[in-house]
């Protein structure tokens, strides 16, 4: 990284994404609505960071996890903290989360999601952890999300036949 890259890092790691005077932080509807963990929740938004920041310093679409959707995704609900906080006060730059097109973009996707893995190992000289950033094909292959209200329905796994 460049020195200018070091500071701006250092800015975007230190940002406070949790408002530290509410009894219920952002990190605590996270790991909530995502059935994760306070320490996974954590990690993902220090994850969520690091993919910011990348977009930042490249000049290349990129693709993030879907657990680091999910963080993106919740934190755009929070626009004083996005917009204001975040974007204009931390990265000096506006990050606008474009919605997909539909599958048509599947491939285009793949491509920007690998680009976006082989541009994190380089920037932070290791590979990303893989329960946050998996792998391409489960990436685009295991995504078909209902919002369900847990406390009023049970959620069973479908039992797989072979035939």
């Amino acid at each position: 990284m460049t020195e200018r890259q070091v500071i701006l890092w250092d800015k975007i790691r230190n940002f406070e994404i949790d408002d530290l005077d509410s009894s219920f932080t952002f990190t605590d509807r996270l790991a909530r609505e995502n059935d994760w963990s306070l320490e996974y929740s954590l990690r993902a938004v220090y994850e969520y960071k690091r993919f910011l920041f990348l977009i930042v310093i490249s000049d290349f679409p990129l693709t993030p996890s879907d657990q680091i959707d999910q963080v993106w995704h919740l934190h755009l609900l929070y626009t004083q903290s996005y917009w204001i906080d975040f974007c204009k006060h931390t990265m000096h730059k506006d990050i606008h989360h474009g919605p997909t097109k539909g599958s048509e973009e599947k491939s285009l996707f793949k491509e920007q999601y690998l680009k976006t893995l082989e541009f994190y190992e380089s920037i932070f000289s290791k590979k990303p952890p893989n329960d946050i950033w998996v792998d391409v094909d489960t990436r685009f292959k295991e995504i078909h999300f209902t919002r369900v209200n847990r406390h009023k329905n049970w959620i069973l796994p479908k039992l797989l036949f072979k035939k």
